[in-house]
């Protein structure tokens, strides 16, 4: 939905490393294109924000819950222990269940195959991607896979 300026509200996780370059070139991007879009742009911490050590404030989650779209550079996650994938908090805390990969051949570009109209549907937060994991042994790691109804 448009807001009172006529405009879309979008967050922006600017993310790190190479995100925020890609980030700018993305909003130049749809500026260029006259897409109406007002950016809420909130950071991806690398260093905990609080105890519970969330690298994501509750304001920059609820700006994604209330915009309902988001754009997010990529993000680096801290190397240690007690650091959840920034990835998977994104997809558990927002219920992230599905990731639609569209794939369409386009007319006059040459490749393989034609006429491919596909879309993939993958579930995001269970299975593989419940981020539940640990090493057992030096080099050996685990990973649980859950499944449940409510991700069905």
């Amino acid at each position: 939905e448009k807001n009172e300026r006529g405009n879309y509200v979008v967050t922006l996780f600017p993310g790190h490393g190479i995100g925020p370059e890609i980030s700018k070139a993305v909003i130049s991007v749809f500026r260029q294109a006259q897409v109406p879009i007002e950016w809420e742009e909130y950071e991806v911490h690398m260093q905990p924000i609080d105890d519970s050590g969330k690298l994501i404030s509750e304001e920059a989650l609820n700006s994604v819950r209330r915009n309902k779209i988001g754009l997010k550079g990529p993000m680096m996650t801290p190397i240690g222990k007690g650091y959840r994938s920034i990835n998977v908090t994104l997809r558990k805390d927002l219920n992230l269940y599905a990731n639609v990969r569209p794939c369409k051949t386009i007319k006059g570009v040459k490749c393989r195959y034609t006429n491919v109209d596909l879309v993939t549907i993958r579930e995001n937060t269970e299975g593989e991607y419940s981020g539940l994991e640990h090493e057992v042994a030096p080099g050996v790691m685990e990973n649980l896979k859950i499944i449940s109804k409510k991700a069905c």
